[in-house]
């Protein structure tokens, strides 16, 4: 099992190792996947929950963010008495 495991090591050792283009091709991806994980994140999606003094508070606010999403309430689509289909 060690045996194996050394020459899986030393296959992708050398591989990266004897790289030229591909070693842009990863700095490429790597500076992406930064980008989207870290700095949108940062940006667009605020932490709700940081906001919240206890735990009740956030499991009651997931749990009705939860249950709103799923049925939305009455008042959010109105209903036209003209048009009703």
């Amino acid at each position: 099992m060690k045996n194996i495991l050394l020459k899986i090591w030393d296959l992708y050792y050398d591989g990266f190792k004897n790289m030229t283009l591909g070693r842009i091709l990863w700095v490429i991806i790597l500076t992406k996947l930064f980008i989207m994980f870290f700095v949108l994140k940062l940006f667009f999606f605020p932490n709700y929950l940081k906001e919240l003094p206890n735990e009740n508070a956030k499991s009651s606010f997931v749990s009705n963010e939860l249950i709103d999403r799923a049925v939305p309430s009455s008042d959010a689509m109105p209903i036209d008495s003209d048009n009703k289909r």
